[in-house]
């Protein structure tokens, strides 16, 4: 096999595997009168951790609410994940600084 084919497979490989991943139109979001909006996608951001262990054993679970208003609900759930990971950072979590004494 010569190397420009080996390039070639690669090339196809690639381009298939980043095509599978493309977005599609969500057809579940499209049929509900009340979708989820900023404060439910803050909430969705907060508890998300959590909610993330317990879809791993339910599968009637889901991290993200498909059913949503768009922008502000990504914008809240983002939100919500940056409070939690600024809350939960190391820093919070350190001890502080040890004054040495000084000899006489």
């Amino acid at each position: 096999m010569t190397r420009r084919a080996r390039i070639a497979g690669l090339v196809l490989v690639t381009a298939l595997l980043v095509a599978s991943c493309a977005a599609g139109p969500n057809d579940a979001a499209a049929g509900t009168p009340d979708p989820a909006g900023f404060w439910l996608g803050l909430w969705h951001g907060i508890i998300c951790p959590i909610t993330f262990i317990v879809s791993l054993f339910n599968d009637s679970v889901g991290i993200y609410e498909v059913h949503n208003n768009g922008n502000w609900y990504n914008f809240g759930f983002v939100f919500g994940i940056a409070l939690m990971s600024s809350i939960f950072s190391r820093p919070a979590f350190t001890a502080p600084a040890r004054r040495r004494r000084r000899k006489s």
